[in-house]
């Protein structure tokens, strides 16, 4: 690899796997969830998710990089055979779905912070603002465009000296301003009552068992683990990456995010508007974000400087997602297939701009895509999972994670992988119910946005195209020996793929 397609420093490809996990869903779900769901005995259950979900799955992620130094498809067909690509063909696929409508909430982001120097202020009807500005089509392309060529500049620079120097700054930022966030929150009066209730010590409510589903479910979504990512970045690794170490960093970071952005939101809607607090969490992600933080926060004093501060953090921790997405569907799909990096961003990219679109002019596009490929990315999980059974979990833990970790990882993480299938089963399946009890006589209807059946038909029409393609996509990796062979000048016999 040259030097544009290798982290050269483990704090880059560390600052990089936070990025990628850190994310608009720490600021704006965490606190909500958290604090509906009993706050501290949430933040218990949370915290054991993280370690027997979420960093045994950024583990195994990091092996399937490491191993077979491909991204997505080809290291699913180089782990466990070629009969298995489409695989990873779904994890690459889902990350692109993804990525064609996450600039869009990125570009709400940027919008916010815009306004936040120039129109909000106390008094200012923050929802018609949010319905004004939701209605507007060109509104939403124009900062969808502005959130994709953030991230196309940095993907074009390639793995040093965009995504390692772009991770390397933004994540820094990004706590710097959630800190600066959270001490201003914390010093309006009355903001303890916000963190009593946010750290409810109720630990009577860990017998609820949605607390625990809300908790995995969020942990899920949080840290990005078994979605690709990890695999990605790792392919681009240092030879001997710490694999148990960098895991548990990743997934400590993002759960110290969430944290902050949790001290910053509910001690701010305690102190200013505790009337209305319940309101404000049941008003959903957007609700929460656009219409209450964005009337609250100017009310305070200095509460321009805070707000302006809040949706930058916000942008910083969505961009470093969104490139993280293109990058994936660049290795995955084309960088392993031979492709030059300039043409095969250049491909994602315009893909994703094109994918993006209905969602920018209409939301309830967006929020149709982010209900099928946002509970897909657990199905990619359980797809990471499978892949370590079938190779062996105790082979993977014995000859690749404990040689290259300085912290040694026992056979708990074995029990954790081999459980999986049971804790997704589980988590999906509770997710999947809640959408028939919201459809019960039109689950099946494709055309719901929240149905069911929309996102089972979708599901559907990607795994069986990426099965139909299964082989074609296998011969499409190039094999390592033919890199080998290339990059010594000799002549490639037998074929020049696999």
């Amino acid at each position: 690899m040259t030097d544009k397609d290798a982290f050269v420093t483990r704090l880059g490809f560390v600052t990089a796997a936070m990025g990628q996990a850190i994310g608009t869903g720490n600021i704006w779900r965490f606190p909500r969830v958290a604090t509906a769901n009993g706050g501290g005995p949430f933040m218990v259950a949370y915290v054991i998710a993280v370690f027997v979900w979420a960093v045994p799955l950024l583990m195994a992620e990091m092996c399937l990089g490491m191993h077979t130094r491909k991204g997505s498809v080809g290291a699913f067909r180089d782990f466990i055979g070629k009969r298995y690509t489409w695989l990873g063909g779904w994890h690459a696929f889902v990350c692109l779905a993804l990525g064609a409508y996450y600039s869009v909430t990125m570009g709400w982001a940027i919008k916010y912070f815009v306004l936040s120097i120039t129109t909000l202020r106390p008094g200012v009807d923050t929802e018609l603002v949010w319905n004004s500005f939701i209605s507007s089509p060109w509104q939403g392309i124009f900062y969808h465009a502005i959130s994709v060529a953030i991230a196309a500049v940095v993907v074009f620079r390639g793995v040093n000296k965009g995504i390692e120097l772009a991770s390397k700054l933004m994540i820094p930022t990004l706590f710097v301003l959630l800190i600066i966030a959270m001490i201003r929150a914390l010093t309006l009066p009355g903001a303890t009552g916000g963190l009593n209730y946010l750290f409810n010590p109720d630990f009577s409510k860990l017998l609820n068992g949605r607390v625990w589903l809300e908790a995995f479910t969020q942990a899920a979504w949080s840290t990005g683990a078994g979605w690709g990512f990890m695999t990605t970045y790792a392919a681009y690794s240092r030879e001997k990456e710490d694999i148990a170490c960098n895991a548990f960093i990743v997934g400590l970071s993002d759960t110290s995010a969430a944290l902050l952005a949790g001290m910053t939101v509910i001690p701010t809607i305690y102190a200013l508007a505790p009337e209305n607090l319940y309101e404000a969490i049941g008003a959903g992600n957007t609700g929460l974000t656009f219409i209450w933080l964005a009337r609250l926060l100017p009310t305070m004093p200095a509460g321009t400087l805070v707000s302006a501060l809040f949706f930058l953090a916000m942008t910083f921790a969505a961009v470093t997602s969104l490139y993280a997405m293109y990058e994936v569907g660049i290795k995955s799909f084309f960088i392993d297939a031979g492709w030059s990096r300039r043409k095969a961003a250049s491909v994602v990219v315009a893909l994703c701009f094109l994918g993006g679109l209905p969602s920018a002019i209409n939301v309830e596009f967006l929020n149709n895509q982010d209900q099928v490929w946002g509970v897909g990315l657990l199905v990619s999980g359980l797809f990471v999972a499978i892949a370590m059974m079938k190779y062996g979990v105790e082979k993977v833990r014995k000859e690749i994670i404990n040689p290259v970790s300085e912290l040694y990882v026992g056979k708990w993480w074995n029990w954790c992988i081999l459980c999986f299938p049971a804790m997704f089963t589980i988590v999906c399946g509770w997710w999947t119910y809640q959408q028939f009890t919201w459809y019960p006589a039109t689950w099946w209807n494709p055309f719901e946005t929240y149905s069911p059946g929309t996102m089972f038909l979708q599901w559907a029409l990607v795994i069986v195209i990426f099965m139909l393609f299964n082989n074609t996509l296998a011969k499409a990796i190039i094999n390592d020996e033919v890199v080998k062979g290339e990059a010594m000048g000799e002549p490639i016999k037998g074929g020049a793929r696999s």
